[in-house]
């Protein structure tokens, strides 16, 4: 690989990889307005499982979108 071509693939990965994080913030902050009631107050004082569950699935549902998206 020639250094062209890996200033290149560092260049697409860097922004791949904010475009990863802008992805993630934007589906939290979705979460949470469209939910009716606090997710940090659920999940930090009333100690909600199920809640923290269904909310770490969806941002590893979003982690396999994007990781899929940059290997092509």
């Amino acid at each position: 690989m020639k250094l062209e071509q890996i200033g290149n693939a560092l260049l697409a990965s860097g922004a791949m990889a904010l475009l990863g994080v802008a992805v993630f913030g934007f589906t939290f902050w979705l979460i949470v307005k469209v939910t009716p009631f606090s997710i940090r107050k659920e999940i930090e004082e009333d100690h909600n499982t199920a809640l923290a569950i269904l909310v770490s699935s969806v941002i590893l549902g979003i982690a396999l979108i994007v990781s899929a998206a940059v290997s092509g």
